[in-house]
Formats: structure tokens, sequence, C-alpha cells
């Protein structure tokens, strides 16, 4: 083939190239170790050299490495992977807080794309995808053998094209068919709340992106003098590292955060809480489901080892490994799991997640009015013209009550309506009131 001098040229230079990185670590190993590892490389030259001289197709040297990179990080883990240009470009998308798609997190889990979670209010949420469902197609494509950035590129698109996702959820007898529409995804990360008649303070926390800490120091400064906080870190999919250290930090006063070990001794590293960044000891419950990953699992575990607060809801995804983003020329990149993540207590997440201290299953809060209990307007004398003004007084109010104000006052609180429709988020509120008490 014509471009073989080159390519056997390319193959002396990378060869070389390998076996010079190599070399502190060949004159440490056994002799057997290094004929070993130079026989292997020099397996992966032929191979190389192999595919160029007679596959079928003429393919230039530098995608025949590109593919081997590619095929050597996907069967690595889950989350390793080769970044070209524009994977590493998306990659620093992700943290600035927008970006175009659907809005949902997702993983491989036993062998299967998973949705960790759909992102709130994005238009995967809206269509009704949910954590745990299992992308069955793309686009009528088959998501079998698919990589998660092979997903991702399907996936992401112009806002305002049309992608449609053929789902396989727990407890439905046939694949259900979503049509979304792309749209510019704009994440709003932490939005707080009152609960109606309670002096509870409700943070949500949706993502961990670069402003959570400042966010959510400013919502409980505040609301610095309420009767306990509730955090619901559910369908969260992580995020960054630091901002869920800086987050535990917030309640917690000195000890470790979380551990992170790997293979390398230079890769292990401790996060450890300070007095200075706490600013509140609130009683605390957090909120969590199979959709908390990661940075999530990092928050609700760590609160849960140090018994900072109580942990209510469902086991989390179990997404504890630590992956760095490893340049490699220029604008292009490795993001390789280099270690696992481990909690004050010693345990890990990987695989595991966090099992909540009470676990409550999603649902509407089972009650009902008591229809035969005896009340005034039962009995057989009963001021029936008094009663009436009442009745018309009570619907006056409750037509004027629909304003824009009010409108504007479901955005700043939780009502009971909405309270008893969320069986996990009234356990909390319930939790946070016997935490008050004891206190």
């Amino acid at each position: 083939m014509k471009h073989l001098p080159f390519a056997t040229i390319g193959f002396v230079a990378t060869f070389v190239g390998i076996t010079t990185f190599f070399s502190s670590t060949l004159l440490a190993d056994s002799a057997d170790g290094e004929k070993s590892r130079l026989a292997s490389l020099a397996k992966f030259t032929r191979v190389l050299a192999t595919i160029e001289k007679y596959y079928v197709d003429d393919i230039q040297i530098d995608e025949i490495v590109k593919k081997s990179i590619e095929g050597l990080l996907n069967n690595l883990d889950a989350h390793s992977a080769y970044l070209d240009e524009k994977h590493f470009k998306d990659l620093k998308i992700q943290t600035e807080g927008e970006f175009g798609g659907l809005g949902i997190t997702i993983s491989q889990k036993d062998g299967a794309l998973t949705i960790i979670a759909p992102m709130e209010g994005t238009p995967a949420d809206k269509a009704g995808v949910k954590a745990g469902d299992i992308i069955l197609k793309i686009n009528k494509q088959s998501t079998l053998n698919m990589t998660i950035d092979e997903a991702v590129n399907l996936m992401r698109g112009k806002p305002g094209t049309n992608i449609e996702l053929t789902i396989v959820r727990e407890g439905e007898n046939k694949p259900l068919i979503f049509a979304i529409v792309r749209d510019i995804i704009k994440i709003e990360s932490v939005y707080s709340k009152k609960i109606e008649n309670e002096n509870i303070l409700y943070l949500r926390v949706v993502n961990f992106d670069k402003n959570i800490v400042g966010d959510v120091q400013e919502a409980i400064n505040k609301n610095k003098k309420v009767q306990g906080i509730i955090l619901d870190l559910r369908n969260n999919p992580g995020g960054l590292l630091n901002q869920a250290v800086g987050l535990v930090d917030i309640f917690v006063e000195d000890g470790i955060i979380v551990s992170q070990k790997g293979r390398l001794e230079s890769e292990n590293e401790e996060y450890k809480a300070t007095k200075a960044g706490t600013i509140t000891k609130t009683p605390l419950v957090v909120l969590v489901n199979g959709g908390s990953a990661s940075a999530s699992e990092i928050v609700s575990g760590a609160l849960q080892d140090h018994k900072r607060a109580i942990i209510i809801g469902e086991k989390t995804f179990g997404k504890g490994s630590v992956q760095a983003v490893l340049p490699i020329v220029d604008n292009e990149a490795l993001r390789l799991t280099i270690a696992r993540y481990y909690l004050p207590s010693g345990r890990t997440i990987q695989a595991e997640g966090v099992t909540p201290d009470i676990i409550v299953y999603p649902g509407e809060v089972p009650h009902k009015n008591n229809e035969q209990t005896l009340k005034e307007k039962d009995l057989k004398k009963h001021l029936e013209g008094e009663l009436k003004k009442v009745d018309d007084t009570k619907v006056e109010k409750k037509e004027k009550a629909k304003t824009k104000e009010t409108q504007k006052l479901d955005k700043e609180m939780i009502t009971h309506e909405n309270l008893f429709k969320d069986l996990q988020l009234k356990s909390a509120v319930d939790a946070i009131k016997v935490l008050a008490i004891k206190k």
C-alpha cells in the first residue's frame, strides 16, 4: 500500500515513544515482566500494521489509532472514554449550566443504557421519562452495545428538532415510546421554598454545577431561623466534586467528608470539613432515590456517616468512581477512571449506593376525609341560611385567591395539597418536626 512506508516510520516512532515512557517501570520489573511487556507492545503494533495493509477499506493510520484508543477505553469500564475535540468541548459545556439536548443523565447499568435521572423542567422530564428507565432504541436505532458517548451524540441536536426514545420501564408490559423535542437545557441548579404553615426550608439541588455552594449558602442565610432544612437530592445525577464537598461542609464542622483511593498513591486524597465553612446546625433531612448518583451520594452518605442528617427515600444509584480528564494532545483527552470514592466510615459507593435511614417509596400520602363523622351541618335543625352564606363566601374567596400573586406564592411555597402528593417529602417534614422536638 502507498501509505506503508510512512506507516512503518510512524509505528517505529510510536513504539520508541512508548518504550521510553515505560523505561523507568521496565527497569524496576523483573526480566520476565519486561519481556512480556515489550512482547505485548510489539503485538499491538503488528495488529495495527496488519489492519492498515489488509483491511477492505483504505483506513488512514490516524483513524486506526483513534479507533483502537476508543475500543480500549470503552472496554475498561462504563465511564472511561476517549474525548476527541468535539467531546472534549461538550464536557466543558456540561459544567457551565447550559447545553443543548433532552435533559437526561445516562449510564451503563448491568449492560443496559440506563437513565440515571431526567433533569427537572427539561424536555425529557416534561415528556414523562423517569429515573431507572432503560433506553432500548434512539430513533429506531438499537442501543445494544452502544457506548454512553455514542448515545449522547445521537440524543443531542439542534433545539426544536424531534427525537424518539423507546423505553423499557419496570412494571410496564411493553416498551414505551416517547416523542421529545430537543431544547437548550438551562438548569436552575438550586431553588428554595418554604412549607406552608411550617417553619421549614426546602432546598432542591438539581445537579452539582459550579454555583451550588454559593446558592445554598445564600438560601440558608435568608432563612436562618427555620425549624429545619430539607435537602432534596432526588434525581440529582451528580457533577463537580468540589461542590459536593462544599455542600457537606456547610453542615459539618470537622472530619472526613470523602476520600478517594486509586492504584497510584498520588491519586489518594482526603477531603475534610472545616469549622469555618459550617454555617448552620439546624436539623436536616436529605431526600434521595434511585436517580441520586455520584456527588449526590457523596453528600447524602457523608451526612449519614456524620449522623448530621436523616436520609429518607430509596437506595441511590451507586456511582462511586473517580474520573480524571487527562489531555493527550491539543483539544483531545482521556476521561479515565483513576480511583473510587469512600465515605467517612470507609464504605464504598461504587455499585453499592447509599441506603436511606428510612425507606419511603414514592407516591401520594394515603388519607381520606371521614365522611361518617357527624358535623353541625348534618343536624336536622342546623342554620341552613347561615351555612349557605358561609359556603358562598368561601367560594368567592377561593375565586379571588386565584391571582398572579398566588401564582407567585406557589413558586415560593409548597402547599399542603402538594405535600400530600409526595409521600417522601411529607415523611421528611414529619422527621424535621421530631428532630425539632428532640432538640
